[in-house]
């Protein structure tokens, strides 16, 4: 709570004088009696004891006009959030390949649940050397021989986290593949039209008269576009060609990160009825691939053998893409003389008909 004119309380020194005037005014009615021994003796009634109290109802009343005057107002912080970031797809294998286990941290873990757990850190920040995207917007791809868009670019990553937790290994063998061509069109579609979906999502939330918030798209202006591909396999689905896809990308100024996932000493755990082995899995990574599309996109790729590796490579691409937030603050003020001039006007009409009835004059 403030005042917008703090000086008018000056005139709270002009009670005193008021005060001192009107206790000090003598009636201008009176009755002559030929002795007043008789009336000292009289009792004083409790009208006349309590009567200095409109005295003080009239300086009460004026106190409270003399603040209402100052104007006491409350103020509330707001921002305004510029946001010039990075539009980002995450584009995720998840064939049956992806199956194959990998060291994270001491644990055997299979590649995309190491995969999704270091994504999530990079979204959402791990209170550590990752500081999350949240001024970003970012989307979610999945692929194996049909490539899908598991979660469009949305600023709030809440749904998108959720999205990543529920991706799993493909289980139907007509449905298992590595469409790195599809992937990357699809991905490049989805980021070329980030702007209007932007657009279009603004008009929808004007057009339903909903209150447009600081954090939402509509503020959000596309500084790069980025897109991040881990895989682990070679192209051998899908109608597209990677090399073609990545030109497209790269017309669209679209930075493609390849990440290639596995290791040649890599196995998978299978369970029979005579008990748990581990199979050794073959290396089919085609790295040569993966390093031409990111070279020609204005990237790099990078080889994860296990998820600090893994970890080290998010950790560049985070560094390399910064996000630029400029915050503008501004105070709103709510208006409060109101009540106190109203307390003012009632204890002013309490005054005055106390005046005329309880403590009457007569004459």
């Amino acid at each position: 709570m403030q005042l917008y004119s703090p000086w008018a309380l000056i005139l709270l020194l002009v009670l005193p004088v008021m005060a001192y005037l009107m206790l000090r005014r003598k009636g201008t009615a009176a009755v002559r009696f030929p002795s007043l021994v008789d009336m000292k003796s009289c009792l004083v009634s409790w009208r006349i004891r309590f009567r200095p109290l409109l005295t003080i109802a009239r300086l009460v009343c004026v106190a409270l006009l003399i603040v209402a005057l100052a104007r006491p107002r409350k103020g509330t912080v707001l921002s305004e959030i510029s946001t010039e970031g990075v539009a980002i797809e995450a584009v995720v294998d998840h064939s049956g390949s992806m199956q194959t286990e990998m060291d994270y941290y001491g644990d055997k873990l299979n590649r995309l649940e190491v995969v999704k757990k270091v994504l999530s850190d990079f979204i959402e920040g791990d209170k550590k050397d990752l500081k999350g995207r949240s001024s970003d917007l970012v989307g979610l791809i999945s692929f194996a021989r049909y490539a899908d868009t598991k979660c469009p670019l949305v600023h709030s990553h809440n749904v998108l986290l959720e999205f990543l937790k529920k991706t799993e290994i493909v289980k139907i063998r007509s449905e298992d593949g590595t469409a790195i061509g599809d992937a990357i069109a699809l991905g490049a579609a989805r980021l070329h039209k980030a702007e209007e979906e932007i657009r279009q999502r603004r008009a929808q939330l004007v057009s339903s008269g909903e209150n447009i918030s600081d954090a939402d798209e509509s503020g959000f202006k596309i500084k790069s576009k980025v897109m991040i591909l881990l895989t682990d396999g070679i192209n051998n689905a899908g109608q597209y060609d990677p090399l073609e896809a990545a030109e497209l990308a790269k017309k669209w100024g679209i930075k493609i990160y390849t990440i290639g996932i596995g290791s040649s000493q890599a196995f998978t755990t299978i369970q029979t009825p005579l008990g748990t082995y581990k199979m050794p899995t073959g290396q089919q990574l085609d790295e040569r691939l993966l390093e031409v599309i990111a070279e020609k996109t204005g990237a790099f790729y990078g080889r994860a053998d296990d998820a600090k590796a893994l970890r080290n490579i998010v950790e560049k691409i985070d560094e390399l893409e910064k996000t630029e937030v400029k915050s503008i603050q501004y105070t709103q003020f709510a208006e409060h003389f109101g009540p106190w001039t109203l307390t003012a006007l009632l204890v002013l009409a309490a005054e005055m008909l106390a005046s005329c009835t309880v403590f009457r004059k007569i004459p």
